[in-house]
């Protein structure tokens, strides 16, 4: 069954090495996989710059989404959970979420650079505001899509607030709550390369390696790094289902 999954990702690859070998796209427009392979040997062995090693690129990325993802877990989640269970607070914040939440991460770039400088705090910075609004507004949609009549059931039980929070509206808006993680570790990583290709002081990390590669006009490493960050992305989501499915056992996941 899990072999079968592989299947469409096994041809895509042999038909893109078939157009490759029979020269019907550029190698410099299109390297071949078993080029970008060669490149992540290269990338692993030998570095880019030369000297970086891939697996230094990779901790130093890794590290930046850590931060930054923790600061939105730690602010979003509680917030969230007040925001669901207290209209009024809802309503008294919700205009300042919505008037932040469309701006890009992105373009908080040049003001996180003036605030922190270049380095991981800057992009940490820009990899929290990726992350926030995601957890934060699929934690109240949580909360307010809980049962009312769970609700009341507890109040006559002589549940307080904190039990109501903790014991009834957290388990059951946990599962919107881990869609919003989801969503914030991707979108934190998309947010972390842009950082990362504005600059950064340790000249580690996998967008300041593709920029490198992109100058030396090398696609195949290009290419190498972002398969990279996608077999990154793939794990860290794999993760994140398995601690849903081993936290949640009543829910089926998403």
């Amino acid at each position: 069954m899990k072999l079968a999954r592989l299947t469409p990702l096994a041809g895509l690859l042999l038909a893109w090495q078939a157009v490759c070998s029979l020269g019907l796209a550029a190698p410099y427009l299109l390297p071949s996989p078993l080029a970008i392979l060669a490149g992540l040997k290269e990338l692993a062995l030998a570095g880019m710059p030369p000297g970086r090693l891939l697996h230094l690129h990779a901790a130093h990325s890794l590290l930046r989404v850590a931060w930054g993802f923790a600061a939105a877990l730690v602010l979003a989640l509680p917030l969230g959970l007040l925001m669901g269970y207290a209209p009024r607070l809802h309503a008294a914040l919700r205009p300042m979420v919505e008037l932040v939440r469309p701006v890009p991460p992105l373009a908080w770039i040049p003001i996180s650079i003036l605030w922190f400088g270049i380095g991981t705090s800057s992009a940490a910075f820009i990899i929290f505001l990726g992350a926030f609004f995601p957890i934060l507004l699929n934690t109240v949609a949580g909360v307010t899509s809980v049962n009312a009549i769970l609700l009341e059931a507890a109040r006559t039980l002589g549940a307080g607030r904190r039990d109501i929070l903790l014991k009834v509206l957290l388990p059951g808006a946990a599962p919107a709550m881990f869609v919003g993680l989801r969503i914030g570790v991707g979108i934190g990583w998309m947010t972390l390369l842009a950082a990362e290709f504005a600059g950064v002081r340790s000249g580690y990390g996998l967008g300041h390696m593709i920029m490198t590669a992109r100058d030396i006009q090398r696609p195949d490493l290009i290419m190498a790094g972002m398969a990279v960050i996608g077999a990154l992305g793939l794990l860290i989501d794999a993760g994140l289902r398995r601690l849903e499915r081993r936290l949640l056992p009543w829910s089926q996941g998403s």
